[in-house]
């Protein structure tokens, strides 16, 4: 079983940025889509970013789009999620996270039931 631990996350100003990371431990990340998704307070989890496992296809939530980008480094078996122009609404625990097996062939990636390990996640407050 795979261990994803998230770091990164803080208090930053409208407009600001910061780098999210997906460390992985227990197994490779090598052959596996990554996924962020992202919880505030009295709202559901909700898809933020993918990269597939080969690294060449990714995938962004409409809200999101140009400004977050989502990046992989197999041989440190970590994801990155760069945030640019960070605004109130981004305010959230954001969490990586991985499905069981690899190499999926058209897995639906925005959604949460398609992975089974998920990290502790990492706060992200952006202040007006």
């Amino acid at each position: 079983q795979v261990q994803l631990v998230e770091s990164g996350g803080g208090l930053v100003q409208t407009g600001g940025s910061l780098r999210l990371s997906c460390e992985a431990s227990g197994r490779t990340i090598i052959g596996y889509t990554i996924a962020w998704f992202r919880q505030a307070p009295g709202k559901e989890r909700e898809f933020v970013a993918a990269i597939s496992w080969s690294g060449g296809r990714t995938s962004y939530a409409d809200s999101v789009k140009d400004r977050f980008t989502i990046s992989r480094d197999n041989a440190k078996d970590t994801v990155y999620l760069q945030m640019h122009s960070l605004k109130p609404e981004d305010t959230a625990v954001y969490s990586c996270a991985s499905p069981n097996r690899a190499y999926i062939r058209n897995m639906a990636t925005m959604m949460t039931n398609s992975y089974q390990s998920w990290g502790q996640g990492t706060q992200v407050t952006v202040s007006s």
